[in-house]
C-alpha cells in the first residue's frame, strides 16, 4: 500500500493526540476500577476497528486484512506481556494509585522504541531478502522455547532488571520511596532517581525484549511499514487499561503460552515459505484470510482450554480441602 508523508504525519499526529488524551484522563493518580478499564479496553479495540474499517474503504481488503492479523497478533502477545509487568510491579511495590501513570509512560516508551525497531526491521527487508529465513526459523525457535518454558512453569520466575537499567540505577542513584509522581528528587545534595522512574524505565526497556519476537512476527503477516507501525500502536496504547482489567484473570489463562508458541511457529512456517518464494521455488504461501482465521481459532481454543483447566484444578482442590476438613473432624471425634 503506498503511503504519503502527509499520511504518515497525519497518523503520528492523530496517535500523538489519542496519547495526550490519555494521559489528561489518567494524571491524577488513582485506583483504576475494573469499569473504568472496562470502558477504555472498548474504546481502544473500537478505534482500532475503526482504523482498520479505514483500511479497508481506502486501501482494499488487502491491507485491511494484514491490520487486523497484526492487531490480533500484537494484542495476544501483548497479553503475555502482562505477566512480566505483573512481576515488575511487585518487585518494585508500585503503590497502586501511581500504576496506571507507570504503564502509560513505559507504554509509550516501548511505543517509541518499537518504531526504531520497525524502521530498521522494514529497511532490512526490503534490502536482503534472506531475512526473512532468518526471521522465519527465529519464531519458530520462539516457539519452541515458549513450550519449554509453559512446561516448566517459567511463567512463575522473578523478574530480573536488564544491563541498562541496573547501569542507569549505578549511574544516578535511585531514592529510597516514591515521592508522588515525580521523576527525580534532591537527596543529600545529589539529583537522583525516584522509584517511579525506575519502573517506567523497567516497563519500557523490558517490552523492547518482547518486540524481538513480536516484530518479526508481524513482518510475517504483512511488509508494509505503515501497518506493521499502526497495529502494534494500537495493540501498545490499550494496554494499560487491559492490565487492569484481566490483571487478575491471567493466572487462568494457563494455555496462553502454548497458544502463542503455535501463533508464532505457524508465523515463522508461513515466513519460510515466503522466503522460498522469494527466491523462486515453488511453494504455496499462506494468505492472509488463513493467516487471521488461524490466529483467531488458536486463540478461541487456548482461552477456553485455559477456562476449564482451572474449573477443573479449582474444583479438585475444593474436594481436597472438603476431604481434609472431613478427616480432621474424625480424629477430633477420636
Amino acid at each position: 500500500m503506498e503511503v504519503s508523508i502527509n499520511l504518515w504525519v497525519l497518523t503520528i499526529v492523530g496517535l500523538a493526540a489519542l496519547i495526550a488524551v490519555d494521559f489528561f484522563i489518567g494524571r491524577k493518580p488513582h485506583d483504576v476500577s475494573v469499569k473504568e478499564a472496562g470502558i477504555w479496553t472498548v474504546v481502544w479495540i473500537a478505534l482500532a476497528g475503526l482504523f482498520g474499517l479505514g483500511l479497508f474503504l481506502f486501501g482494499g481488503g488487502q491491507p485491511a486484512g494484514e491490520f487486523f492479523a497484526g492487531f490480533i497478533t500484537e494484542k495476544s502477545l501483548s497479553v503475555d506481556n502482562l505477566f512480566v509487568f505483573v512481576l515488575i510491579m511487585a518487585k518494585f511495590a508500585v503503590p497502586t494509585q501511581y500504576q496506571q501513570r507507570v504503564l502509560l509512560v513505559g507504554v509509550l516508551i516501548a511505543l517509541v522504541l518499537r518504531a526504531v525497531f520497525i524502521a530498521a526491521g522494514a529497511a532490512i527487508l526490503a534490502s536482503f531478502s534472506w531475512v526473512f529465513f532468518l526471521f522465519g526459523a527465529f519464531l519458530i525457535w520462539t516457539a519452541w522455547k515458549l513450550i519449554q518454558e509453559a512446561r516448566s512453569g517459567g511463567d512463575e520466575e522473578e523478574f530480573e532488571e536488564n544491563k541498562l537499567l541496573r547501569a542507569a540505577e549505578r549511574r544516578f542513584g535511585v531514592a529510597d520511596r516514591y515521592h508522588g509522581t515525580k521523576l527525580w528528587i534532591q537527596q543529600n545534595g545529589k539529583r537522583v532517581m525516584t522509584p517511579m522512574l525506575v519502573v517506567m524505565l523497567a516497563i519500557g526497556t523490558t517490552d523492547v525484549l518482547f518486540a524481538l519476537d513480536s516484530i518479526p512476527a508481524i513482518f510475517g503477516l504483512t511488509q508494509d511499514p505503515y501497518i506493521v507501525f499502526t497495529a502494534n500502536a494500537f495493540a501498545l496504547m490499550g494496554l494499560r487499561q487491559l492490565y487492569f482489567l484481566i490483571g487478575g484473570l491471567l493466572k487462568k489463562l494457563v494455555h496462553l503460552s502454548y497458544g502463542l508458541s503455535v501463533i508464532l511457529g505457524f508465523i515463522g512456517v508461513k515466513l519460510v515459505l515466503h522466503a522460498l518464494h522469494e527466491s523462486g521455488v515453488h511453494v504455496p504461501e499462506i494468505s492472509i484470510p488463513v493467516s487471521l482465521g488461524v490466529i483467531c481459532a488458536v486463540l478461541v481454543v487456548t482461552t477456553v482450554t485455559s477456562l476449564l483447566a482451572t474449573r477443573k484444578q479449582a474444583a479438585t482442590e475444593e474436594v481436597r480441602e472438603e476431604q481434609g476438613d472431613a478427616a480432621h473432624k474424625d480424629r477430633a471425634d477420636v
